[in-house]
């Protein structure tokens, strides 16, 4: 039996980077992979970007409310091998939930790669299932500019810390809006604190 696996981490910790990899190393290997992403998701519109360069066209990008079970898709599950989803934080839980159903029903390997938390610190939807079904997690790391290891992404806009907004705005459509990755402390000081209505 296939499992679901989880593989999370802060803005800039490789995650679209590490995805390209495991699918180049699959296919090296002769196995077919599928990559799918959300349509919330629209940085580098079809294709799979990574911040550091490599792209590929994704096969799926899934709206909130289709399934990969729906007539849709379920024929493109045929002889695949492994499910790479980009940026999962992204999907409703039904959709996790059909993935968790795709790994143990059809035996094919599904990894998932994306952020555990908002900006505001809040699960996402799509990871909070996540981190309930998955048989696997692996953290991915990068450091908060102090040197610290970064749990947290903070969202800054037009150069402030901010804590309200919307849970979806995506860092390549909005140039007023940037993610940076900090570490605790450095998130309570310069993002929780400062922004918190007492």
């Amino acid at each position: 039996m296939a499992n679901l696996e989880y593989r999370y981490g802060p803005m800039n910790s490789g995650k679209s980077m590490s995805l390209l990899q495991m699918a180049y190393n699959y296919e090296e290997n002769n196995k077919k992979v599928l990559l799918v992403k959300s349509v919330i998701d629209t940085k580098g519109g079809d294709y799979l970007v990574s911040r550091i360069g490599p792209k590929r066209k994704i096969q799926i990008k899934l709206d909130k409310n289709e399934s990969l079970l729906s007539d849709k898709y379920v024929g493109m599950l045929t002889n695949v091998d492994a499910i790479l989803v980009d940026e999962a934080q992204f999907l409703t839980t039904s959709q996790v939930e059909d993935l968790w159903i795709i790994a143990k029903t059809k035996n094919i390997s599904v990894i998932c790669f994306g952020l555990k938390t908002n900006f505001k610190s809040e699960f996402f939807e799509g990871s909070k299932r996540l981190f309930e079904l998955a048989d696997k997690f692996k953290e991915l790391e990068t450091i908060c500019s102090c040197g610290v290891k970064a749990r947290f992404n903070a969202r800054k806009v037009n150069g402030k810390f901010i804590l309200d907004g919307d849970e979806f705005v995506i860092d390549g459509d909005n140039k007023s809006v940037k993610y940076v990755p900090l570490c605790s402390k450095c998130y309570l000081n310069k993002v929780f604190l400062p922004n918190k209505k007492m």
